[in-house]
């Protein structure tokens, strides 16, 4: 295979990011409050989003899975079918000691219709190696 027939490839394989940085270059309509990724709207971040406690038992569950896995680089994405709200759980900084046990700041994206909020956690390993979710809150940056 050549090197023009492996150019051929590589653009048509990155053509969906290109084309996003392209037109963004040549946009002249931007909407501050949306923020575009190829055609999928990204969605609006509603500082009085507050989960369910149901849509809270998922994040939860995906922060002791993502904190069992042991490394800061993963992500871990949940979604409550019943209700459509959706996220992702990703460890922040290293583990600390904090009363004896191995503990970890996260962060948890939640959707729902649209709209977006962030919340911060902190998970500990308890026994046998599981680990508790002792903080979830909404967070609102400052």
């Amino acid at each position: 295979m050549g090197v023009p027939a492996l150019i051929l490839i590589g653009l048509s394989v990155g053509g969906c990011s290109m084309t996003y940085q392209l037109n963004s270059m040549f946009d002249d309509k931007t909407d501050a409050s949306v923020e575009t990724t190829g055609s999928i709207p990204v969605a609006a971040v509603d500082k009085h989003l507050s989960p369910s406690d149901v849509d809270l038992a998922f994040a939860r569950a995906a922060a002791a899975e993502v904190l069992t896995r042991g490394t800061s680089e993963n992500s871990q994405a949940w979604e409550n079918p019943a209700t459509g709200a959706r996220g992702t759980v990703t460890p922040i900084a290293s583990a600390y000691t904090q009363d004896g046990q191995t503990c970890q700041d996260f962060l948890a994206s939640y959707v729902k219709d649209g709209s977006a909020a962030w919340m911060r956690g902190e998970g500990c390993r308890v026994q046998q190696g599981r680990w508790e979710i002792r903080n979830l809150k909404t967070w609102v940056q400052t």
